[in-house]
């Protein structure tokens, strides 16, 4: 998630600070200009990491009372690896999707709505992202196998014989119990529609876990035409894996990392893109809101903890 990078820059120390040591100097304006600050293609800076690892002399301009120094330094940046797992906090829920963010640290990530768990719906009314998970219907056709059987052929022939054995009055019984079944059939019908209607509400403030899939580096430039966003995008490419020899296995090669730009005219200036853009998924077993999975383990533990007690 964090980074160190080497950055060489011209670091200028205005005049009224060149009574203070070069270095110190020198330190107070590399902080002053790079933490909270987006670095095309590199990410978020956060801080300067140690002293600066090379200074050269000194020197003036023309018209400028401050000194020029070539600098070499570290910077720790914060800039998540493609395929990190993270854990955030919502903030906002649109049809779009979700935004996420780090705290009061990182507000800029975004989980759109084709990332989301399927199956996962917009609620207008809640104006939130519910997922609806599909628990398969195995149960349920066991169940209906189970009641053809006992309603079949094994309940036919009782009922022929009981009402050639007993006559009339073995027909009235067969005619209440065709009446009071039902009741019970509107009943499973109930209960199967609660579960199908079981519903998981991404609230917001909510903790959620999420992996990350792409870096989106955004840079606004003045032009002739106007102004102009150039967008650069990190992302694990789709590569056909390759045969090596013939009738030998494709080679396992890790997925590699590929950069696309986009240009785009803004006619809208209040609606800037962001500088760093990470886009982010929740569509994978285990991601999502934390506490969706964490009660089995819960349970596990209150379980252990009752069994220590009563030993």
């Amino acid at each position: 998630m964090f980074v160190l990078t080497t950055v060489t820059d011209r670091i200028r120390v205005p005049a009224h600070m060149l009574a203070l040591p070069t270095l110190t100097a020198l330190h107070n304006e590399i902080d002053l200009k790079y933490p909270n600050r987006v670095l095309m293609n590199v990410g978020l800076v956060v801080c300067r990491y140690g002293s600066c690892l090379k200074i050269t002399n000194g020197s003036c301009v023309p018209g400028d009372g401050g000194s020029h120094h070539e600098c070499l330094f570290r910077l720790v940046v914060f800039r998540p690896f493609v395929d990190e797992v993270c854990v955030g906090k919502i903030v906002k829920s649109t049809p779009e999707g979700i935004q996420v963010s780090l705290g009061n640290f990182y507000h800029d990530i975004f989980i759109p709505a084709y990332w989301m768990l399927r199956p996962s719906r917009y609620s207008e009314e809640l104006g939130l992202w519910v997922w609806t998970p599909d628990y398969g219907n195995e149960d349920e056709d066991e169940d209906g196998e189970s009641g053809g059987d006992d309603n079949g052929e094994g309940a036919n022939p009782g009922a022929d014989v009981k009402m050639e054995d007993a006559g009339p009055a073995s027909a009235t019984n067969v005619k209440e119990e065709e009446n009071e079944s039902p009741p019970d059939e509107q009943k499973t019908g109930e209960e199967e529609n609660e579960e199908e209607t079981e519903e998981f509400e991404m609230e917001l403030g909510a903790e959620i876990r999420f992996k990350v899939k792409s870096i989106h580096f955004t840079q606004v430039t003045n032009t002739a035409k106007g102004v102009q966003a150039t967008t650069t995008t990190t992302a694990h490419s789709q590569e056909i894996p390759k045969e090596s020899e013939e009738g030998k296995s494709p080679d396992a090669r890790p997925p590699s990392l590929r950069k696309r730009s986009l240009s785009v005219e803004i006619s809208d200036m209040s609606n800037l893109p962001a500088s760093m853009k990470i886009v982010a998924s929740i569509c994978e077993d285990g991601l999502g809101l934390t506490n969706w999975w964490t009660s089995g383990e819960d349970d596990e533990e209150e379980e252990e903890e009752e069994e220590k007690e009563q030993q």
